[in-house]
């Protein structure tokens, strides 16, 4: 019955150093919670204090609320935001059940919304963040207003054989560090990743030094895709690198439920740190018409 960890203690030590340089970055946050759920324990903070429905983000894989800090302060300024570190994955969340199925990854995240009693969230998710947002989705809908993804892993289109060579380049152990600071790069479409950068240092961490047991993602069924009935906004990066943005578009166009859906052919998968301002915008912009289709 294994969980998810890091390797050992002295690495877990390190990355909470530079867990909390990284916050340092965020806006002080109202309130965090430590939230006991059906698998672990979850780390939720809440941002803002303006009322109404609020932003519930999910961040990519092997990274945390840290990763969310060029998106903020925009966000904030029109909306409570909630930011979770994903259980199972590095971050201030503790997984003490092993999760076996997809079924159990949504779980944990109906425990955390019945916890917060809020009514309702909009669902904002990049990467394995926006798979995770649509597993939930798939399992439980009571509390979802919207869902908006960012170059979301595996929902619209299996994953490139590229996604899954980064994948190899940054957890085997005998793989020089130069490569894998190119892969960094890579992923982010050519751009040069500061390895000196607090929240480039926790992604490293935790891609090389912790050891993820929660269940592989599979890709959603179009049956399952159809059943969510929450309104859904996905940007594809043009320049991904995770999968084929263009035939995830086709996908997610003949699909049956309301579904706005675009690509962003300057964006790599990194997309929510290289356009922070112009998402911060379209996501203002879905959430504005959502609102007023409601009146």
């Amino acid at each position: 019955m294994e969980i998810s960890r890091f390797k050992s203690e002295k690495i877990h030590q390190k990355f909470l150093t530079f867990y909390d340089e990284a916050m340092k970055k965020l806006p002080v946050p109202q309130e965090i919670f430590d939230i006991d759920t059906t698998y672990g324990t979850v780390r939720v903070y809440r941002f803002g204090n303006r009322g109404g429905i609020p932003i519930l983000l999910f961040p990519g894989r092997a990274a945390s609320t840290p990763m969310w800090e060029p998106n903020m302060a925009g966000l904030l300024k029109t909306y409570d935001v909630y930011s979770m570190d994903l259980l199972g994955e590095p971050g201030m969340s503790t997984q003490t059940k092993p999760i076996k199925d997809n079924e159990q990854q949504a779980v944990w995240v109906e425990d955390v919304l019945r916890e917060l009693q809020l009514t309702k969230v909009h669902l904002v998710g990049v990467s394995f963040g926006g798979w995770s947002a649509v597993n939930y989705a798939v399992h439980y809908q009571k509390y979802i207003a919207s869902i908006i993804l960012l170059d979301p892993a595996l929902v619209f289109a299996p994953f490139s054989l590229k996604i899954i060579l980064f994948s190899l380049i940054t957890i085997l152990p005998f793989v020089p560090e130069s490569w894998r600071k190119k892969s960094m790069s890579w992923i982010s479409g050519g751009a040069q990743v500061d390895p000196q950068d607090s929240t480039a240092r926790l992604i490293s961490i935790g891609l090389k030094d912790f050891l993820i047991k929660t269940p592989p993602p599979k890709q959603f069924t179009t049956e399952q895709l159809n059943s969510i009935q929450a309104p859904i906004l996905v940007i594809f990066a043009g320049k991904s690198i995770v999968h084929d943005s263009a035939k995830a578009l086709a996908y997610a166009k003949s699909l049956s439920n309301p579904i706005e859906a675009e690509i962003w052919p300057a964006a790599s998968h990194a997309i929510n740190g290289e356009f922070p301002s112009e998402i911060n915008e379209r996501i203002g912009t879905f959430l504005s018409g959502i609102n007023s289709q409601k009146k």
